[in-house]
């Protein structure tokens, strides 16, 4: 995995988390990004309210048997 991957790996799994215990969107990208950057543009056209929810939806086809993908790798020849 990249360093990318990874870091997206571990956002979805955090507000995946966030998601099953009833935080809204806004809460997980509070927690995820800090007060101020979510504060900082209207949240109903934020770029980060998107960020979220994919996120979020990401992390749920993960948990949906998606996660195999990461633990299969390539051999080489």
């Amino acid at each position: 995995m990249t360093p990318q991957q990874r870091r997206r790996f571990r956002l979805m799994m955090q507000a995946a988390d966030g998601h099953s215990n009833g935080a809204s969107y806004r809460d997980i990208a509070i927690a995820l990004y800090g007060f101020k950057r979510v504060a900082a543009d209207p949240w109903k056209t934020s770029a980060l309210r998107d960020a979220v929810i994919g996120l979020v939806e990401g992390a749920t086809a993960m948990i949906g048997g998606g996660y195999l993908q990461i633990l299969r790798h390539r051999r080489r020849s």
